[in-house]
């Protein structure tokens, strides 16, 4: 891989092929969490809600990651992103605590010892 491809790539002010990535990934978890729930994929069905969470992670990142650009080169979007992008931190939150972290409270000491997967 050239040095030239990874700039370009990680320049989110003035690039948005890293956010269409993110959500392209999102996409494919979220047809595995579709899938995992088939008869024959019954050996992967216990990853189900992990591939759903994850997918919604990717998606989120994916909204971040284009509100960089937006917010350089289209401000009237990136205003009405802002809204939608709380609203997914929160529903992303709740998704983690849930479904991840089973209703437990957190604390830190907890999460090292027992890792979050």
């Amino acid at each position: 891989m050239s040095e030239k491809f990874t700039d370009d790539l990680f320049d989110l002010k003035n690039d948005r092929r890293l956010s269409v990535y993110l959500y392209r990934a999102g996409f494919g978890a979220w047809l595995l969490y579709i899938v995992s729930g088939a008869r024959f994929m019954h050996s992967v069905s216990t990853y189900r809600t992990d591939f759903g969470v994850f997918s919604f992670f990717l998606m989120v990142m994916g909204l971040s990651a284009s509100m960089i650009y937006d917010y350089h080169h289209h401000p009237a979007e990136f205003e009405q992103k802002k809204k939608w992008l709380a609203f997914s931190y929160l529903i992303l939150a709740g998704l983690i605590y849930f479904f991840i972290l089973q209703n437990e409270p957190v604390s830190l000491p907890q999460l090292i010892g027992k890792g979050l997967f």
